[in-house]
């Protein structure tokens, strides 16, 4: 929808897809899909929830075995982000490097986008 032909919406890394593709190997998932909804301090916030079926009007990311699906309404805000998943001492999840955050709040759970 959003797409530059040839290049994918959204990227993950090798952390992020082995990741992606583990939770998909339980119960039959066919993917992630992400998106963004209202909320926070920032204003906005990602989501993601299992799929099991896929959306005709989702944009579909597979790499390395992970399959990803990006909500049509948050396409615009996707683009161009990479999904990391990092594993510390005190928690482990998934991290959105989004070039198109202009803020985000200091817990990191909201961001902000430039006004479209």
């Amino acid at each position: 929808m959003f797409g530059i032909p040839g290049k994918q919406a959204v990227t993950m890394t090798p952390a992020a897809a082995t990741q992606i593709a583990k939770l998909m190997s339980k119960d039959g998932h066919k993917g992630l899909r992400i998106g963004v909804k209202k909320g926070g301090c920032a204003g906005m916030e990602y989501t993601m929830e299992y799929v099991t079926d896929i959306d005709p009007h989702d944009e579909v990311v597979e790499q390395e075995g992970a399959r990803v699906m990006i909500a049509p309404m948050a396409q615009m805000f996707l683009f161009g982000t990479e999904i990391d998943y990092q594993v510390s001492l005190l928690e482990s999840g998934f991290h959105f490097k989004n070039p198109n955050v202009t803020e985000a709040c200091g817990c990191g759970e909201s961001i902000k986008f430039a006004d479209m």
